[in-house]
């Protein structure tokens, strides 16, 4: 072996060590994961048994493939059509809480590839990168998506099962605001303390949002 294949072999292995060394510190830690990931970042670690670090290998492999993705903004009039169909969505729920539940879980799947997500076909890549811009939230969309694949009720009966729907219901609904864009609105939004009444004849909120002022003694078993 000669001198000069030497020195190019150690360069070779030079550059590879600093551009292994480069990747390493642009992938973010477990310090930094934690604080991206919010809540998300304890689910994966009890999904892992404990193991922060395959959990952090996970959440880092969802940012290298996710993390460049540009949200598209929508269209005033897509925004106004999504918001009345989760309107209706809610409305639906005192008669028919499991159609209200899947017409949800549809609609963010949609509203998800509209914003420039995976499809709504590729349920878990696209769960994987709402994940990444939209941590702090994206668990509603797990819990409504669940429920409206499961078929019958629950082990609890049908009044367990339709608090569990109206529950994911609600926790899905931040992560919808947030991708129509009124997640400022959310706080004025939220499901009230206020007294029961048919949500049918509910007031709007002046947002296209009904809110959510109905008991599970109204909502009708599944």
């Amino acid at each position: 072996m000669t001198t000069g294949v030497i020195i190019a072999l150690i360069v070779i292995v030079a550059a590879v060590v600093v551009v292994a060394v480069v990747l390493a510190r642009r992938r973010p830690g477990g310090r930094d994961l934690k604080r991206r990931f919010g809540p998300e970042y304890d689910r994966a670690v009890a999904r892992h048994d404990g193991d922060s670090q395959a959990a952090e290998r996970e959440l880092a492999e969802r940012v290298d493939k996710h993390g460049s993705l540009r949200e598209r903004d929508l269209e005033p009039a897509q925004r106004q059509q999504y918001e009345a169909r989760w309107a209706a969505a809610q409305e639906r729920f005192v008669e028919s809480p499991r159609e209200a539940v899947s017409e949800a879980d549809r609609l963010l799947g949609e509203v998800a590839g509209a914003r420039g997500f995976p499809d709504g076909g590729q349920y878990e890549e696209q769960l994987a990168a709402l994940s990444v811009h939209h941590a702090h939230h994206v668990h509603g969309y797990r819990r409504v998506h669940r429920v409206a694949h499961t078929r019958g009720g629950t082990e609890d009966g049908a009044r367990g099962g339709t608090e569990e729907m109206r529950e994911a219901m609600v926790e899905a609904r931040a992560l919808f605001e947030e991708l129509v864009g009124s997640g400022g609105r959310r706080e004025r939004g939220r499901e009230s303390a206020a007294p029961s009444g048919d949500a049918r004849h509910a007031r709007d909120d002046g947002h296209g949002h009904l809110p959510w002022t109905f008991t599970r003694r109204q909502a009708k078993g599944s």
